[in-house]
């Protein structure tokens, strides 16, 4: 039986991951879904020397001659933009991700007024390509999607993806302020209120359980530690985990790692370290695991010397088996 791929690509600060699955019903013989697309923005890409690319670049670099599904799992600049071209390239059949499928109010454009702090920038941006997104993928017929905990998909032999979080409490709390953020006309209640949907989204993270013949994968988008709240930890336990919050310090605790008891963790830390990703504390924290540390970037750590790469690649086989590599081009 031939491999499931998943790919990590080092688009610096952020996460953007391609899974690839055999399928004999699917155009190429596989199913293909690209999980968040890292960020879109040119100074993101202007040091490549550890390996860092646009997701678009590297999809077209690999050929890809369809994309299945696109998955989002919450509206960040670093998890969301660099999804937006896809759908001219590859029009996916369906688009994942945390709101309703049918709004019952109009998504508008977002004026990126001039006395934002660059994470409201960064949160505006992200929100208004969220509409070009849904907007595209309604347009073309494609499918929208709102996960949720429970929900389930099969989508190849073998895979079975299921949705742990948020729960469906938290999915509709996330619609409402949404909503309200959407609909406030006075301008200091809007900039208060986006800074909070800003701080919360984190939180609001589709959380999935990829698991393919007998490998689980938990992939949390940036769930931090109180993000687990609402799971029951024996669905957390994973083969292969990808530290929530880009390794920050609240990305994972004792009890969270308890639960998981993962062999393998992957961290999407920026080379640069930004925001205080990949922490030291954390880091130890996923060492004394004895889980083995992969990381789609080359974070700057004391004792850690990674080889310039474009990407992460994992080739996940039958009865948790699996192998590692650093990709480089």
């Amino acid at each position: 039986m031939e491999e499931m791929t998943l790919t990590f690509v080092n688009v610096g600060y952020g996460e953007a991951i391609l899974l690839e699955c055999p399928d004999p019903a699917r155009p190429g013989g596989r199913f293909v879904m690209a999980i968040d697309g890292g960020s879109i923005e040119e100074e993101e890409y202007q040091d490549r020397s550890s390996g860092r690319i646009p997701f678009m670049e590297y999809l077209c670099a690999r050929g890809l001659d369809h994309i299945d599904v696109i998955a989002n799992t919450h509206i960040h600049e670093d998890h969301l933009c660099g999804l937006v071209p896809i759908p001219g390239q590859w029009f996916p059949g369906e688009f994942w991700q945390a709101l309703p499928e049918r709004l019952p109010w109009p998504l508008r454009p977002l004026p990126i007024f001039p006395e934002a702090n660059p994470s409201q920038r960064k949160f505006l941006q992200s929100m208004n390509d969220y509409r070009t997104l849904r907007m595209q993928i309604e347009a073309g017929g494609g499918v929208l999607r709102a996960l949720s905990a429970g929900w389930e998909a099969h989508p190849c032999p073998g895979l079975a993806i299921r949705c742990l979080g948020p729960s469906q409490a938290r999915a509709e709390e996330l619609a409402a302020l949404y909503a309200d953020l959407n609909q406030e006309d006075d301008f200091a209640a809007f900039r208060r209120k986006l800074s909070a949907l800003d701080g919360a989204m984190n939180n609001y993270s589709i959380l999935l359980r990829l698991d393919y013949w007998g490998t689980r994968v938990l992939l949390p988008g940036d769930t931090n530690c109180l993000g687990y709240r609402d799971t029951a930890p024996e669905d957390l336990a994973a083969h292969i985990f990808k530290v929530g919050h880009h390794g920050q310090r609240d990305g994972a605790d004792s009890a969270l790692l308890e639960a998981i008891r993962p062999e393998a963790v992957v961290c999407c830390a920026s080379s640069d370290r930004r925001y205080h990703s990949a922490h030291p504390e954390l880091i130890r924290l996923l060492s004394d695991t004895g889980a083995n540390l992969w990381y789609s970037d080359c974070p700057q750590l004391p004792g850690l010397d990674l080889p310039p790469h474009q990407a992460l690649v994992f080739h996940i086989g039958t009865e948790g088996a699996y192998t590692v590599e650093y990709e480089s081009r």
